[in-house]
């Protein structure tokens, strides 16, 4: 799965540990979301979108 979280992120002037800090989440988990390396649970990921104000699949691409 991809994501856009990141070009999101920056686009609301966010740092990753602004954004790890609004979620409850570490700087290093944003991270490895950010790099595709980590899956974020479904709870975190509805916590993401909440932030960014926009629909997780908006956010989240599956690969195809």
């Amino acid at each position: 799965m991809k994501n856009r979280i990141k070009e999101l992120r920056k686009n609301l002037g966010l740092r990753q540990e602004d954004m790890a800090a609004q979620l409850g989440v570490t700087r290093q988990t944003i991270n490895a979301i950010e790099n595709n390396k980590y899956n974020p649970t479904l709870d975190l990921a509805m916590k993401i979108a909440k932030l960014l104000e926009l629909p997780v699949e908006s956010i989240f691409l599956l690969e195809e």
